[in-house]
C-alpha cells in the first residue's frame, strides 16, 4: 500500500455464521498485503469472529432475516472495524468479568474479553448494537508502548 492509501468499504451480511467468510478474507488479505504481522492479522481474525458471532447470536437472536452491517477501512497503520446489528442493544458494562471465579468454567462469555484483548479500540455506541474497533500495525504499537514506557521511566527517576 502506499503510503496515503486507504481502502475503506461497507458490506451488509446476513445473520448467519457462514456469511462473513468474504468479507473475512478481503479485510485480512487486505492487512497481509499491507505487511501487517502475522500477529496483527490473527488478532483481527479473532476480534471479528468474536464481534460478528456475537452479532448474531446476542444482537440478532439468532434470526436469519436480520442482517449486520459492516464498515472497515485498510491503512498504512491500522484496521478500523464497525459492525452494527439490529438488536435492542446491551450494556457493556453489565457484561460479567470472565475471569471472576464464578465465571471461570462457564462455556460462554469471553467474546468481549478476547475483542478487548486483541484490539487497541473497542468501543460501543450508546445503544450498544454497535462496535467499533481499532488495530494499530504492531510497528505503530510498539512505537506507541515505548513512548509510554519512555515516559513512565522518565516520571519515576529511572
Amino acid at each position: 500500500m502506499s503510503s496515503k492509501t486507504s481502502i475503506t468499504r461497507t458490506v451488509i451480511v446476513e445473520s448467519k455464521p457462514g456469511a462473513i467468510t468474504k468479507a473475512f478474507e478481503w479485510i485480512l488479505s487486505k492487512l497481509q498485503a499491507g505487511n501487517f504481522s502475522a500477529e496483527d492479522v490473527f488478532a483481527v481474525r479473532m476480534a471479528l469472529s468474536e464481534a460478528f458471532l456475537n452479532a448474531i447470536s446476542h444482537g440478532n437472536k439468532m434470526d436469519p432475516d436480520k442482517e449486520i452491517k459492516i464498515d472497515y477501512s485498510v491503512s498504512e497503520d491500522k484496521v478500523g472495524i464497525s459492525m452494527t446489528d439490529q438488536g435492542e442493544g446491551f450494556n457493556p458494562q453489565k457484561v460479567p468479568d470472565p475471569r471472576c471465579d464464578e465465571n471461570l468454567y462457564k462455556t460462554r462469555g469471553r467474546g468481549l474479553l478476547l475483542m478487548r484483548s486483541y484490539m487497541d479500540v473497542v468501543e460501543f455506541n450508546e445503544l450498544g448494537n454497535s462496535v467499533h474497533m481499532v488495530r494499530y500495525k504492531n510497528s505503530a504499537r510498539s512505537a506507541a508502548n515505548s513512548k509510554d514506557s519512555n515516559e513512565q521511566q522518565g516520571r519515576s527517576g529511572v
